[in-house]
């Protein structure tokens, strides 16, 4: 069975910074396409940051702020976040799908997400 847990999101202030774990389980994580997608309030959700084997994509959407990194003997995917703003408040998702299905929009895999909230 894949699971996806995340954690780590809370309030912040604006100029701060955060690593959001993901911990995985149930799939070959070194051979999946891991994916940080974000939601904010009334927005759609966008992709983040990607990572696939290895080699990792900024989507742009947070002007390479945010750094997504994993650690396969751990099954942990993290999202370290810099600088951030009060535009990063979002509910954090991570995702996984084989690589196949690395530029989906919608993946198959989705953790339950976290809250981060930053204040000015």
């Amino acid at each position: 069975q894949v699971q996806l847990v995340e954690s780590g999101g809370g309030s912040f202030q604006s100029g701060g910074s955060l690593n959001l774990p993901c911990v995985v389980s149930g799939f070959p994580f070194s051979y999946f396409c891991l994916v940080c997608f974000r939601q904010a309030p009334g927005k759609e959700r966008e992709r983040a940051e990607t990572i696939v084997t290895g080699v990792t994509t900024d989507s742009g959407t947070v002007k390479g702020r945010f750094t997504i990194s994993k650690d396969n003997a751990a099954n942990t995917l993290y999202l370290q976040m810099n600088s951030l703003n009060t535009d990063d408040t979002a509910m954090y998702y991570c995702a996984a799908d084989p690589i196949l299905f690395c530029s989906r929009t919608n993946f198959n895999y989705y953790g339950q997400g976290t809250q981060v909230t930053v204040s000015s």
